[in-house]
C-alpha cells in the first residue's frame, strides 16, 4: 500500500475560528500529526491561505497551507476544476494527498511516507480514481475521535 495515514478534519458549526478544522476521525498513527495534540488528546489545524511570514518561494508556488503554529505544509491544487490537492510535511521525506469540499470545511487527509518527490504523480493516480481501493481500506481503519462539542459545552 502507498498511503500509510488517514486524518479526517472538519470545521466544526461553532468554532469561533475560520480557519481551524478538528481532527473527527483518523488511523492516529502518524508522529507529524499525533505531536500536535493538546493536553486533552484533540488535534486540529488551521487552513487558509498561504501567510505572509513564509519564504517568498514557497508563496509563490503554494495555494492554500496546513499550519499548527508552524508550517505543517504547503498545499497544491494543480486542477481547480478536482477536489483533490497534494503537499508535503515540513522536514519530512512524506507526501500528503488531499480531499476537500467546495468551501474547504472538510479536509481528508492521506499520508504516503517516503513519497515527497512522488507527490504530482500521486495526485494524478488520486484524481484518476487508481487509490479508490486503498483509501476504502484505509478509511475503514481510521478511529471516530473526540471533539470538543461547543454546542454541548454551553449547555444548549
Amino acid at each position: 500500500m502507498i498511503l500509510t495515514d488517514y486524518y479526517k478534519f472538519v470545521h466544526l458549526p461553532d468554532c469561533k475560528s475560520k480557519m481551524r478544522l478538528d481532527c473527527t476521525a483518523s488511523t492516529q498513527n502518524y508522529n507529524e500529526f499525533e505531536t500536535l495534540r493538546n493536553k486533552h488528546r484533540e488535534l486540529f489545524v488551521y487552513f487558509g491561505d498561504v501567510p505572509d511570514n513564509f519564504k517568498a518561494d514557497v508563496k509563490r508556488k503554494a495555494d492554500k497551507a496546513i499550519t499548527h503554529g508552524k508550517n505543517i505544509s504547503s498545499v497544491f491544487v494543480p486542477d481547480i476544476t478536482l477536489p483533490y490537492a497534494y503537499g508535503d510535511v515540513r522536514d519530512t521525506a512524506d507526501c500528503i494527498l488531499i480531499i476537500f469540499n467546495a468551501d474547504y470545511t472538510t479536509l481528508e487527509i492521506f499520508v504516503a511516507r517516503g513519497q515527497k518527490n512522488h507527490c504530482l504523480n500521486l495526485w494524478q493516480m488520486l484524481s484518476g480514481g487508481e487509490l479508490d481501493t486503498e483509501i476504502s481500506e484505509i478509511k475503514a481503519r481510521a478511529v471516530v475521535e473526540k471533539v470538543t462539542d461547543l454546542v454541548t459545552k454551553n449547555g444548549e
